[in-house]
């Protein structure tokens, strides 16, 4: 979070730019701690959450173009390597199927989703000022909504001491959970990525 710390909002938008650029760089992490910097009086709460949701258009624009130039077989060929399944496109596909161009702005606030959708939006060719209009409307949202928690925690931080003793007794399992969460994620699609 140093990033965020030295960056400012710059900092902030790139970080949501690395998640929405099919890294999985945890948004959930990002945004509360700029909500937490938003408590402590350096960022304005819209500003970070516009600030978030700028970045979000400006990752999904590589993996945009690469869906919309390349298809379904680039992303067939290279997703792997960002371990984007097959399974993951045929999820997409059903999506963007049933619901159309929607989709994207659904899947904006949805976790894990969120950080995959531009590449299927790029294979199903959505009009490129509609999927950042999308983007956007489903980014700011979701980045609003993290900030805020952050903020609300950050401002109750220094004068509860009950919160404290309950988050050092929780660190413990976040940290678990993380930790799990990571390596199913990492075992389900290094697994998908090894099937031919």
């Amino acid at each position: 979070m140093a990033i965020i710390s030295a960056g400012g909002y710059g900092g902030v938008a790139l970080l949501m730019a690395i998640e929405s650029a099919c890294i999985p760089l945890p948004s959930e992490l990002i945004m509360p701690f700029a909500g937490y910097l938003v408590a402590s009086g350096r960022f304005d709460l819209i500003a970070v959450a516009t600030a978030g949701a700028i970045g979000c258009n400006l990752g999904s624009i590589p993996p945009f173009e690469i869906g919309a130039r390349g298809g379904r077989k680039a992303v067939e060929r290279w997703g792997r390597y960002v371990l984007l399944s097959h399974d993951d496109l045929d999820r997409a596909d059903r999506f963007f199927a049933r619901f159309g161009a929607i989709t994207v702005l659904v899947c904006r606030l949805l976790p894990v989703v969120r950080t995959f959708i531009a590449l299927p939006a790029g294979i199903a060719r959505m009009n490129r000022l509609r999927f950042h209009a999308y983007t956007f409307l489903g980014s700011w949202p979701w980045c609003f909504a993290l900030a805020y928690v952050g903020m609300k925690l950050g401002r109750a931080w220094d004068h509860d001491p009950r919160l404290q003793a309950v988050m050092h007794r929780l660190d413990l399992l976040v940290l678990a959970a993380l930790v799990l969460g990571v390596a199913w994620f990492l075992r389900r699609h290094w697994r998908a990525r090894a099937r031919p």
